[in-house]
């Protein structure tokens, strides 16, 4: 029985793939530079933690897949995130993160749009971004995401799920999903300092190892991000 359960997943996952590819083949004829942004929070932390992290992201992502993606040259402010064409929010950062009752609808129209939202504990942050995103998607399904979802299957498999990084606490990394109506809409991830290895090579030193694995990591996010819309 298990392995007729292995064989069916291994059936979804190509068809899965395969419609993925399509799709993207077609958003990439047919449409313009999708639009990474790093998002200029409210509540002391440092939103500025990784300076280099989306530029090397964007172009990891392109150069892998043919793609046409561009990080937005200025921070977003969530006020602004709805006129700016961003389809993927990153936050990252050490500290305390706040989202006002204004800020938490504006950014779930941002997700009902279309938009994804990545936030990336780089240390200290978690606890206020669990609390903030319960605020945000107060009538979304919160659970940890399952290692068979597109974002650890394309366009990289990740078999082992999220990747570490970076240790801490001696915890394991984790990737909490919200859901709205089954669809993931945005992602915490935590005890991995996954965009620390997106950053430039000399800024941690981080093995080519290590730092692939942040930067395939990173672009199946961005990749879900321009195509969940059209996922069956």
């Amino acid at each position: 029985m298990a392995s007729r359960i292995d064989q069916f997943f291994l059936v979804y996952l190509n068809t899965m793939r395969a419609v993925s590819i399509l799709l993207f083949s077609l958003l990439i004829s047919t449409s313009s530079a999708q639009v990474l942004g790093l998002l200029k929070y409210d509540g002391g932390g440092d939103w500025y933690a990784n300076p280099t992290a989306l530029d090397n992201l964007s172009t990891f992502y392109n150069e892998a897949t043919g793609a046409r993606t561009v990080v937005m040259a200025k921070e977003v402010s969530v006020n602004s995130l709805l006129s700016s064409g961003i389809s993927f929010l990153h936050a990252t950062g050490h500290g305390r993160i706040v989202f006002s009752k204004e800020e938490a609808e504006i950014l779930r129209q941002f997700v009902h749009r279309g938009g994804f939202l990545h936030i990336d504990d780089n240390y200290g942050m978690k606890d206020f971004a669990l609390e903030e995103l319960a605020k945000v998607f107060n009538d979304a399904t919160i659970e940890s995401i399952s290692i068979k979802h597109p974002i650890f299957q394309i366009p990289f498999q990740m078999p082992t799920g999220l990747p570490k990084i970076h240790e801490h606490d001696g915890l394991p990394q984790e990737a909490v999903g919200y859901f709205l109506h089954g669809e993931l809409v945005a992602i915490l991830t935590y005890e991995t300092d996954l965009s620390d290895g997106w950053e430039d090579a000399e800024v941690h030193q981080d093995s080519k190892e290590k730092r692939s694995l942040a930067l395939k990591m990173g672009a199946n996010l961005v990749h879900w991000s321009l195509v969940r819309n059209s996922f069956p």
